[in-house]
């Protein structure tokens, strides 16, 4: 019986909250059918997280989304629903947690969208990414959807009239204490959502604890840092940990623009990874791959990852360059197709080597590269199986009857130099993972 149903605005965001639930011994499965039949869920599977890829939707579809995913599981009979968000605030928050609140009927939704451990934290109803403002950082100059303000009442109504109220979180004898700031709303208990405070872990388990002790967690919405919380308090916690096993190659896959991303891919190059950049006409020619120059080319990359034990699969134009948008304009190629275009093609590519064999430990960064890996390899579930790093999920799959794994993260997690240390720790295992 499913007791809690995750709905998650892209892939990435999917795996790394379902992790949350998984690391605490709980069978957890992701999938990208918005239509699945909650019944039919393995035997066994507590939680179900679906990808209901809302984030590049226009806000009027992700409410719809949303709406009919959240009245489908009430009328399951589902007990508890978490509203994943982005955890800089990126895509439709205003138009999904109103759909969420509508759908499911309650007079208030919790909202809790800080990370602590990614840096993501939230201050007297301001979003910050390491100390800086959320637009004022990297996610402010986000090529798709760009965050305009950092006050979260402010990104709700940007899509939303829903009331909201901001929940602050004050020192006080040296206990974290909840202070409702109710001066805004003071003509009844009408419906609206609720911006918590939280500036770390204990913090957000204080959080937790109130909204448990006050009966409102069965529809909440935060994203990964307060899904970690929640396993001990909604009875999902189980199995023993166990060691996975690694091919002792490793290929990153990397379908992000985010400057985080790009920093680590240079760090890794720096360090060793040979790297691999595609072409303005790679990313974005439909049907290239199925040329004999496309073919040609997926043959001499499959034996150069062979070759290599450190590897980058880049779709990144140099620093300083803007090729693929520039051949995008003269194309006629819209941003929105070029986003789905690299991922298509991204995607193909990692098919196209898992069929001919590849032997490599797989980490793809990117939501949209994830999708298009997944859509490619005609795979639409997958169970999160541990954290390697803070954001940075193992995963497994089946095609047909052989179990493959793949590491994924979201373009804006992890330090500097976190390929290195995977790579580090799979290839020349220097200290054990358990799942």
């Amino acid at each position: 019986m499913i007791t809690l149903l995750i709905i998650a605005d892209d892939f990435t965001g999917a795996l790394d909250t379902g992790v949350q639930f998984a690391a605490a011994g709980t069978v957890v499965r992701v999938v990208t059918d918005t239509g699945y039949d909650y019944r039919k869920a393995d035997e066994g599977v507590r939680v179900l997280v679906m990808d209901a890829e809302t984030r590049h939707l226009d806000s009027r579809e992700a409410y719809e989304v949303v709406w009919n995913i959240t009245k489908r599981a009430m009328g399951c009979g589902i007990p508890f629903i978490y509203k994943k968000t982005d955890s800089a605030l990126r895509g439709n928050i205003g138009s999904e947690l109103t759909a969420l609140l509508d759908a499911s009927g309650q007079d208030i939704l919790p909202f809790i969208p800080a990370f602590p451990q990614m840096g993501r934290i939230t201050r007297e109803g301001i979003h910050y990414i390491n100390d800086v403002p959320v637009k004022d950082s990297v996610f402010g100059k986000d090529p798709f959807e760009p965050v305009t303000c950092s006050f979260i009442p402010d990104i709700i109504h940007q899509q939303s009239s829903i009331r909201v109220e901001v929940i602050k979180e004050e020192d006080g004898d040296n206990n974290k204490v909840l202070v409702e700031d109710t001066q805004v709303f003071d003509d009844g208990p009408l419906s609206r959502i609720a911006v918590y405070d939280a500036r770390s872990q204990e913090g957000l388990t204080a959080v937790a604890l109130d909204l448990y002790h006050k009966g409102r967690l069965s529809v909440m919405a935060g994203c990964a840092g307060f899904a970690s919380v929640l396993p001990g308090l909604l009875g999902l916690e189980g199995r023993e940990s166990y060691a996975p096993e690694f091919i002792p190659r490793f290929l990153a896959a990397c379908g992000s623009v985010n400057p985080i991303t790009k920093k680590q891919l240079d760090h890794a190059e720096g360090h060793g990874f040979v790297r691999i950049r595609l072409t303005p006409r790679q990313k974005l020619d439909r049907g290239y791959w199925k040329t004999d120059e496309g073919q040609t080319v997926l043959r001499k990359w499959m034996l150069q990852c062979q070759m290599e034990r450190r590897s980058i699969l880049d779709s990144n134009d140099y620093d300083g360059t803007d090729e693929t948008m520039e051949y995008a304009r003269e194309k006629g190629i819209g941003l929105d197709e070029v986003r789905t275009r690299i991922a298509d093609s991204m995607g193909y590519i990692l098919k196209n080597m898992v069929e001919r064999g590849l032997n490599s430990t797989l980490l793809i960064t990117g939501g949209d590269t994830l999708l298009g890996f997944m859509n490619q390899i005609n795979v639409c579930e997958m169970e999160p199986v541990c954290e390697m790093a803070p954001g940075t999920v193992l995963s497994r799959f089946k095609i047909k009857d052989n179990m493959y794994q793949v590491i994924s993260k979201s373009g804006g997690f992890g330090t500097e130099d976190l390929l290195v240390q995977l790579a580090d720790t799979i290839l020349d295992k220097k200290e054990r993972v358990l799942c």
